[in-house]
């Protein structure tokens, strides 16, 4: 049996965009028909949200491109770097967290930061936190989610040409 490709996204507090990546993901492979080959969560390094669903603004954008965010919130743990193949991190901050909670080097390897996957916001360096945003923020961030999500399918499909 093929294993699974388990990917963890991580923001801050884990209610807007992680759940949003995860969110998307998931249909992504639902579509693709490949759901059976994946395993997706989210989490944030930040633990003060545990067990909230996504932001409201978050879900309700999310909701108009037809994701359902269900996920509840809960804090990265190192565990966490044993179970998934991919931790991908929004933002530097993030990224620096993540390397720092790593309980080895070969553990830190497996972090990515979401804009290396973005193809098409090549001047985004990472998925800006939409939380003190108006609208336009979590579309963006949306935007960004559904292109890096496509980018880390194709880097998945062709890792040597990446």
């Amino acid at each position: 049996m093929e294993s699974k490709t388990r990917i963890l996204f991580v923001c801050l507090g884990n209610i807007c965009r992680s759940p949003a990546a995860d969110g998307i993901m998931h249909d992504m492979v639902e579509k693709q028909g490949v759901a059976d080959r994946f395993m997706i969560d989210s989490a944030g390094t930040y633990g003060g949200h545990r067990g909230e669903l996504p932001d409201a603004r978050m879900r309700s954008a999310a909701s108009r491109r037809g994701y359902a965010l269900t996920h509840r919130s809960r804090q990265v743990s190192e565990e966490d770097f044993d179970c998934f193949d991919m931790i991908v991190a929004m933002d530097d901050r993030n990224y620096e967290t993540l390397n720092r909670l790593a309980p080895s080097r070969e553990a830190a390897r497996k972090i990515y930061r979401m804009a290396e996957f973005c193809r098409r916001h090549p001047d985004r360096t990472y998925v800006p936190d939409p939380y003190y945003e108006g609208h336009e923020g979590f579309e963006l961030v949306l935007d960004m989610l559904e292109d890096g999500c496509e980018g880390i399918m194709e880097y998945l499909r062709n890792p040597a040409r990446n």
